[in-house]
């Protein structure tokens, strides 16, 4: 069994190649033979013409039939062919044998059907020396002006064409074996250099690891297949190398904002437990602040568990028909409470009966986490609206708020996971969160999840507007 392409390729080559050749070479001592067969032939028949020509002519200046064919049988001998002439009756009248024993084996002339109209040929071997074939034509005439009946037949030896056709089989075969054994060289030369791009290319991805995404295969020709092959391999190993560095960076900044609850927990568990007595409003507040701590650790932990299951593909749609006006007006009344801890009004602009078919609690989510960052990111005594458009083929849900908007050098970055714009500032004031970065994330997959997309329209010192798209009913 061969285990490497180059003998696969070479085998499979050389087998072709051997049809090709077999086929060939019997095609050409096929037709070689039948043109030598042939060229025998149109010499019996023109033999047989002649001599026709020959006994009309004595025949017309009175010689008897007997004379006529002697005289035919002498006037037209030749080193490789026979002649003999018989009368109606089968009687030998003359004959000229270049071979002298040739005579004991002519065939049988009842056997032969022969016929007025045309010359009748066939092959007959002689037993017993050497297997010596002839070849016989044989025609029966009657020669004017008397109509006398004449059996003409003639015939010639095979062994020269034979032996030619022999002498020709052996160089046939030396030619195509050989043809066949430089063709396989050949072959698995260049199969070895065609495919030495591949074997630079498997000792390069042995050494990429986990650690080395960043290399390169070697690109020989980037226009054929093997080029395109290295290619598209290179653009592979960049988007695990891509993938790789986000899931580090996405290991690294979960690590720190879960710390930072934890450390918030034991920090205000520690101090409590450092005095031997305290009053109930102390041990209320140190555990009111690790309530807060607890509860934000457990929106990261579950906003984390969600985008784990979104990358594997694995989070379920439960998709049915709803009304996103409905929607809005839930998270204009959920939202209200925050924003008005903020004086900050909310309100909603825009919402027609808008039927759609997704997952209710995720585009429910989705929308509140657009108000939810709008009312962060607004300043008190401003004002963040809701509103849904309707178009030929998408529905509009679009958050503004009137807070001071997005950096330009951050705009490009906000839909990323744990990105927050103020780096700086983790915990609030208050103590509570300033959002671990997730929520618009979050928003953008849900808005994916639906076929749609999420955008920020626009930010500039009067606010920013977040529009989500979302395709029609179908």
């Amino acid at each position: 069994m061969i285990n490497t392409v180059r003998g696969r390729l070479t085998l499979w080559y050389m087998a072709v190649l051997a049809m090709a050749l077999t086929a060939f070479g019997v095609a050409f001592y096929f037709l070689l033979s039948r043109a030598l067969y042939s060229r025998v032939d149109n010499g019996l028949r023109s033999l047989i013409e002649v001599s026709i020509r020959s006994l009309t002519h004595d025949t017309e200046e009175g010689q008897s039939s007997l004379s006529a064919a002697q005289s035919t049988s002498a006037e037209l001998a030749t080193p490789e062919q026979s002649l003999l002439i018989f009368d109606g009756s089968g009687r030998l009248l003359a004959e000229n044998h270049p071979e002298d024993n040739f005579q004991t084996h002519l065939p049988d002339l009842s056997s032969i059907p022969i016929r007025e109209d045309g010359v009748y040929i066939q092959t007959i071997t002689e037993a017993g020396i050497d297997d010596a074939r002839h070849r016989v034509a044989a025609r029966k005439v009657k020669i004017p002006p008397t109509n006398i009946p004449y059996i003409l037949l003639v015939s010639q030896s095979l062994e020269g064409i034979e032996n030619d056709l022999e002498l020709l089989r052996g160089p046939l075969l030396f030619a195509g074996l050989a043809a066949l054994l430089l063709a396989g060289l050949g072959g698995w030369l260049l199969a070895r250099k065609s495919l030495a791009p591949v074997v630079a290319m498997a000792r390069s991805a042995r050494r990429i690891g986990a650690k080395d995404l960043g290399e390169q295969l070697p690109v020989a020709n980037p226009r054929d297949e093997l080029g395109q092959l290295a290619t598209t391999f290179n653009d592979l190993l960049a988007r695990l190398h891509s993938a790789f560095e986000r899931q580090r960076q996405f290991m690294a900044d979960a690590s720190h904002e879960l710390r930072t609850p934890v450390s918030v927990i034991r920090s205000a568990a520690g101090v409590t437990l450092r005095k031997p007595h305290r009053n109930e409003g102390e041990y209320r507040e140190a555990i009111q602040m690790m309530n807060e701590q607890a509860q934000r650790l457990s929106r990261i932990v579950k906003d984390m568990f969600t985008l784990a299951r979104a990358d594997a593909g694995r989070y379920p749609l439960d998709k049915r028909t709803l009304y996103l006006n409905d929607l809005l007006e839930e998270v204009e009344r959920a939202g209200s409470l925050l924003a008005a801890e903020k004086n900050v009004k909310l309100e909603i602009t825009n919402a027609p009966e808008s039927g759609f078919h997704g997952d209710e609690d995720l585009l429910r989510q989705m929308i509140l986490n657009l108000v939810d960052n709008a009312i962060k990111h607004t300043p008190p005594g401003g004002i963040v609206r809701l509103s849904l458009t309707e178009e030929p083929s998408d529905y509009l849900i679009a958050v503004s708020d009137t807070g001071p908007g997005v950096p330009p050098e951050a705009q490009a970055h906000i839909f990323e996971r744990f990105y927050r714009v103020d780096q700086a500032r983790s915990i609030s004031e208050d103590g509570n969160g300033a959002g671990a970065g997730l929520g618009l994330a979050i928003a953008s997959w849900i808005a994916q999840s639906h076929d749609g997309s999420l955008e920020l329209m626009r930010s500039d010192r009067n606010g920013t507007t977040f529009v989500a798209k979302l395709p029609h009913l179908t």
